[in-house]
């Protein structure tokens, strides 16, 4: 694999390059929008509005092949950044791409200097609890009936991103020399 930074978790993914999103991405990104997220995906128009945000939000995107499988992005606001999405395409589900996108997220919101990262996530997504919860969110909160039409909760999950011991520009995956 290629990517920006050399300690990603390990996955079983063919060769998989991370780029920063642009808005050629568009068309691939709402094409994917509908079979992952169904009415919650993000119009063409929404996709504009999110790149139009930059510098202060960052977006990525995953390719095989030349062909975008997964894609995500963080508002980096402050103290707390948080994850405005994360999507991998139905074919490349399962072989570790969700946590190689999620380590990125991580790796941004460190590096603009943030203790926290929040994200909101479907109550029904249990895949993407899992996600979250094995890479170190835990719940914070339940927002009832947020997402609509299907009057399905949000979770709110939150995770501390570094203790007062630890730069918050350094990767914490990386060994260090004892």
């Amino acid at each position: 694999m290629t990517f920006w930074d050399a300690s990603m978790p390990e996955t079983t993914l063919p060769e998989t390059t991370l780029r920063e999103m642009t808005w050629r991405d568009i068309p691939a990104l709402t094409a994917l929008e509908p079979a992952l997220f169904a009415d919650d995906a993000w119009s063409e128009r929404t996709w504009w509005a999110e790149l139009a945000a930059r510098p202060r939000r960052s977006y990525v995107v995953a390719e095989q092949s030349g062909t975008v499988v997964g894609y995500a992005g963080v508002d980096c606001g402050g103290e707390v950044a948080d994850v405005m999405t994360i999507a991998v395409a139905q074919a490349a589900q399962g072989q570790g791409l969700g946590a190689v996108l999620m380590h990125w997220l991580i790796t941004q919101a460190r590096r603009a200097g943030a203790e926290h990262l929040m994200l909101e996530v479907r109550a029904d997504n249990a895949v993407a609890q899992r996600l979250y919860s094995t890479t170190g969110f835990a719940k914070l909160s339940v927002r009832r009936k947020y997402y609509q039409p299907g009057d399905v909760d949000a979770l709110i999950m939150r995770m501390h991103l570094w203790d007062m011991n630890t730069d918050p520009t350094e990767d914490p995956t990386e060994e260090v020399p004892r």
